[in-house]
């Protein structure tokens, strides 16, 4: 059994709040986690192994970025000079822009450039700490595309030591070819692809964006159905600039979490407590488009609903390669705590995307851990424009 220890540091464990283990031993086991605990109360069986001083450094959970849009094709640098000479997000959507505007670049792009653009995107991330990343697909809106944005997505695993999961976004926008006939593209283009990544293994989840210049309700419910039927989970991007309703659409569902969700009220928050559904907060979005209508945090305390943090990376509305940052705008934005921001950065990103095996620091868990310049976890959401990452481990010590 190939095994190491990590000695004199402080640990995060994030199992319960900070879950702070000072002069902390840790110990991992075939890339699983097998001990924690004060350095002087290591178990005798554990000293075979070799080990690393970490000089009090911090260790946490590996960060996860739970919600990106990482793989796309263009970029969308005019519009951020629209937004700011006056244009809404809806005006610009409406003339053509918006996402319909990557739509074309991502169509246009090969599948080597899709991946060399998101690799630079990923890199940015990994040397934060990252070791998970949720991408979604979205920015094809035809059949073919939307599987090559997700082959593209399984490959960025294969290319980099971090884990990948994926959300079929087919339900992103109504492409040009489909304007003004939403039922017809979900069911001439939508559901078809989500059959075809199903069949093909490239979706482990399925997300919709729920929005009056997305789609309805109605038309949504018809997208979740589906992949329920084919045993996939669900995810909603809701309640983002109105609402309309669909993280309520989403709990019934059991979605794994709704996004965004700045204008969600308080059935909707009790609907999402209910179903175990986690409230990602994506304030990259809000910082960008400039909103003023945080989300209900308050609410969301009251009620114990798990709330993650994510960058919320694409174009257009997040041009985010920084969790860290994200961290930092969940506080200053938003009011979350710097306690809330990191375990939305590691256990409830974890709890948004269905996984077990990470997110905290104890027996069990995946060895996957960023190792912090720092005294205190606080320092993470503290700083701006900081990174002092010292090491990132997923699994062995290599």
């Amino acid at each position: 059994m190939a095994g190491y220890v990590l000695e004199n540091a402080t640990v995060a464990t994030m199992t319960d709040g900070y879950g702070l283990i000072e002069s902390a031993a840790l110990v991992v086991e075939d890339g699983i986690i097998s001990w924690i605990g004060k350095s002087d109360e290591l178990l005798e069986k554990f000293v075979q192994y070799p080990s690393e001083n970490l000089d009090g450094r911090l260790i946490t959970p590996a960060l996860i970025d739970c919600h990106t849009h990482i793989v796309h094709g263009g970029d969308r640098a005019r519009e951020f000079e629209m937004r700011l000479e006056g244009a809404s997000y809806e005006e610009v959507a409406r003339a053509g822009g918006g996402i319909v505007s990557t739509v074309s670049a991502t169509r246009g792009a090969s599948d080597a450039q899709l991946l060399e653009s998101a690799l630079a995107r990923v890199d940015h991330l990994i040397a934060e700490g990252v070791a998970t990343i949720e991408i979604k697909s979205g920015y094809g809106l035809d059949i073919e595309t939307e599987l090559a944005m997700l082959r593209t997505a399984r490959a960025i695993a294969d290319m980099r030591d971090v884990r990948v999961r994926t959300s079929f976004l087919g339900a992103h926008a109504v492409p040009p070819e489909y304007k003004d006939r939403p039922d017809a593209y979900i069911d001439d283009v939508c559901i078809p692809a989500l059959e075809a990544a199903r069949a093909q293994g490239l979706a482990d989840a399925v997300d919709g964006f729920c929005e009056g210049i997305a789609f309805l309700p109605e038309q949504i419910e018809r997208v979740l159905r589906r992949a329920q039927e084919l045993g996939l989970p669900v995810k909603l991007h809701a309640e983002q600039l109105s609402n309309l309703g669909g993280a309520k659409l989403a709990a019934r569902y059991g979605a794994l979490s709704a996004d965004h969700l700045e204008y969600l009220d308080a059935d909707g928050v009790a609907a999402m407590k209910a179903a175990g559904s986690v409230a990602v907060m994506l304030p990259g979005a809000f910082y960008t488009l400039r909103e003023t209508q945080i989300p209900p945090i308050d609410l969301f305390r009251a009620q114990g609903v798990g709330m993650a943090v994510a960058t919320d990376c694409n174009p257009g509305s997040s041009p985010l390669t920084s969790l860290l940052l994200a961290m930092n705008m969940a506080c200053t934005l938003f009011r979350m705590t710097p306690e809330e921001a990191l375990a939305g950065a590691t256990r409830e990103a974890a709890r948004a995307l269905g996984l077990e095996d990470t997110g905290t620091i104890a027996p069990g868990k995946k060895a996957e851990l960023a190792v912090w310049d720092i005294e205190h976890p606080a320092e993470l959401s503290y700083r701006i424009g900081y990174n002092p990452l010292c090491r990132r481990i997923v699994g062995d010590l290599s």
